[in-house]
Formats: structure tokens, sequence, C-alpha cells
């Protein structure tokens, strides 16, 4: 009997002691499994690398904080996290499990700490704090964070199309001359693809690029009006064939195209100039001369608008091959940039190369002027989500969609979860 005893007890003790490596096994895996945080489908990068600590992931607070374009402020003296936005107010202290939001106190899991001298707060709490949706993926220990919906500018343009693609049906619901508010909801302004120009600086209302004005064109000016959206006059050109390069080198057509331009103009609330191609392969002297022509163009029109009217400009990405555009110079004078980030050649368009036209571009014109151009036929609803996620991490002014008529019925619930209009 006594050696049934101890027997027992041995198996007793060596249970517990598998059971407890077994945890102490498993507590560090979970210490060594590396984290990873995707804001708005796209991952946040940390100088520290984020730990999970009972059950909690805390990552670096100014990082996190960046990303979510909220202001944030370090007081060493009492070692205080102070984030705000124009809402909200947040309060972390180190080793602290009260946590102070709008003056209430909160209780945390886990206290922020000090770790590679970094100060590391609660992810969930942070983020949650401000609006944001929180999803925690234990297999693959990734942490989704869905931004908030935010007030930016949106643009569609609406070009000839077909029965299928047509962009009156996709704005308004209805097949012409029917309409309901439909998809109106989802812009600030409508770009409408209706003109171009000749090397001559003859306004053209259907071009050889298929650009072209449809017939009972004043009604969906009028429609639109309803539903109190902005209204743009688009004038495309491209310079395949050098008609932009002898437009902008006659001071003839030139004064003829801007004449033309601002009198078509008194019919919309803004003049939005796609002067495509400029730039390609071409030396550095004549590249400053392309840009200098292209900027006096937009100058010269400038001074010929009315004051009511704004200008936007629709460019190739900086970091695209067409070098044409004078950004710095050019942001000066426009109200409004739109960065076509795309066609870049391989489908959904890679989120690097849409980082680096964006930085390149905020390193020459406010954010506040900047709408990122998204094509639609390049992406898939996921990448859509990811696209206006980075132009909302970057602070930009809003998004611009190529083009109505084929975004889908999930692009339009994307669209309603990430953005509220500006009008």
């Amino acid at each position: 009997m006594e050696t049934f005893k101890k027997k027992l007890v041995l198996s007793f003790i060596s249970t517990f002691l598998i059971v407890t490596i077994f945890n102490l096994q498993v507590a560090n895996a979970q210490e060594k499994q590396e984290i990873t945080v995707l804001l708005d489908g796209y991952p946040v990068t940390f100088d520290v690398a984020p730990v999970l600590k009972d059950g909690t992931t805390l990552v670096p607070f100014r990082a996190i904080a960046e990303a979510l374009n909220i202001s944030v402020n370090w007081d060493n003296h009492t070692q205080t996290v102070i984030a705000t936005d124009n809402k909200t107010n947040v309060k972390l202290q180190i080793g602290n499990k009260t946590a102070i939001k709008d003056n209430v106190p909160i209780t945390l899991r886990v206290s922020p700490q000090m770790i590679n001298q970094r100060t590391l707060i609660p992810l969930r709490f942070f983020s949650e704090a401000f609006n944001c949706d929180v999803d925690w993926n234990e297999n693959t220990y990734t942490v989704k964070i869905t931004s908030p919906p935010k007030e930016m500018f949106v643009t569609g343009f609406y070009a000839l199309g077909d029965s299928q693609t047509s962009s009156w049906t996709n704005l308004f619901g209805k097949s012409y001359p029917e309409y309901t508010s439909g998809n109106t909801g989802y812009f600030s302004s409508i770009a409408f693809g209706w003109y171009s120009l000749d090397s001559n600086g003859n306004l053209l209302t259907k071009s050889r690029t298929g650009w072209q004005r449809p017939d009972g064109w004043e009604k969906v000016l009028d429609v639109i009006s309803q539903f109190e959206l902005k209204s743009e006059m688009v004038i495309h050109v491209t310079d395949g064939d050098n008609t932009v390069s002898n437009l902008l080198s006659s001071k003839e057509a030139i004064e003829k195209a801007i004449s033309s331009i601002a009198e078509e103009a008194k019919t919309y609330d803004s003049v939005n100039l796609d002067f495509e191609g400029l730039g390609l392969n071409e030396s550095k002297e004549d590249l400053v001369q392309t840009q200098q022509k292209f900027t006096e163009f937009v100058k010269l029109l400038r001074n010929r608008l009315d004051a009511s009217k704004s200008i936007t400009l629709t460019l190739h990405a900086p970091n695209s091959v067409y070098k044409g555009y004078d950004y710095k110079t050019l942001g000066e004078i426009a109200d409004k940039i739109i960065v076509m980030a795309y066609d870049y050649g391989t489908k959904p368009e890679p989120e690097e190369l849409v980082i680096q036209a964006i930085e390149q571009a905020t390193k020459n014109v406010p954010k506040e002027k900047l709408l990122l151009g998204i094509s639609i036929p390049n992406e898939t609803e996921e990448s859509f989500a990811v696209k206006i996620g980075l132009a909302k991490r970057f602070g930009l002014d809003g998004i611009a969609i190529w083009r109505l008529g084929l975004v889908k019925d999930e692009m339009w619930n994307v669209l309603k979860n990430s953005i509220t209009p500006r009008r």
C-alpha cells in the first residue's frame, strides 16, 4: 500500500512538471511568435516589435498613433502618453492599469510597459478608444484594425461607357433617363470626361481617344446638382502623338485653348486638367522645359478663370515614367491634385509603389490638396480598401475613382465603411 502511494505521488509530481514545462514552452513560444498589426489591410511598422502579455497586445505608442493620424505627446516627468483627436482625449501612464478617456477612468487588463526603452501601450484599448474595430486572429497572431469612416473629398470620374459599364446607371441606380439618389451619397464631386483638345487648341467634345460628351449631357449636370454634388469639367489629352507637346509650344494654340476652356467652364464648378504622357524619356534639359510649359499653361488658365472656379490637376504619379510635371509649383497654383498612382504593371496595384508615390507627392504638395487616384479595373475589393486606408493613413484630402460604371457592389460597401464624403 505504501509503495502504491509513493507511485501515486510520483505520478502526480511528474504530471505537474510536464504540464508546467508545457505551459512554459507555450508561453515562451508566444513571446517569440511575431505579431502582425494590419491597419485597414496594410501592415503598421514598429521599431520595437509588438509583444503579447497576459492576452494583451502591446505596441509602441507613437507608431500606432501616427498610423491613425492621432496627435500624441509624451510627458517624461509623469511617464504619461497623452493622445487626442478632435473628439477624444486619452491618457496612459507607465505601470498604471487605470487609463483616462475623456476624464473617465478605465481599468486595463495590462498596464503600459517600458520595453527596450520604448513605451508600449495596449493596442486594443487605444484603437477602440478612437472608434476603431479590432480583431485578433490567434492562429496567425495577426491584429486587424479597421479605422472609422473619415470625412474626405471623393471625386468620381464619369465617362462614356456602354450598357454594361454605364456611368449613369452606376451613379444613379437606374437606366437613363430614370434616376434615384443611387450611389450619389458616396461622392463630393463628379468629374465629367467629356472634353479634349487638339494640337491647335480647339476644344473638342469628341476625341480620337474615345472621350466625348454624350447627348443629353445637360440632364446629367442637372441631376447631380439636385444631389448637391460639384461638377468638374475634365479636359483629357494624351501626348502619344505629340498633341500636348505641340499645343504647349504654340502661343496661338494656348490662347485658343484657354479661351475656350474658360468659356465652357462657366457651366461647371471646376476645371480638371488631365494632360497625360508628358516627359517620357526626355533629357534633363528638355524635361525642365516640358515642366515649365505645362506649368505656364496652368498659370494662364488660373488667371483667366472666374475666381469662383477651382482647378484640379490629374497627374501621373511622381514615381511614374512620365516626369513632365513640376509637382511643387503646380501645387502652389492648383486647388487639388489627383495623383494617378496606378498602371505600374501589376494588378492589384502594388502598395509599396502607391506609398512611394504618396510620399514623393507630399514632399512637394500640402497633403490637404492631394487626392489619391484609384483605378477600379486594377483593384479587388480588398485592395481597394487598402488604397483608401493608405489615403487616410497619410492624411490626404481624399480619393478619386476611375471610373463610374465599373464600381462593383462590394466596392460600394468598402466606400460606405471607409469614408464620409465632404460636401
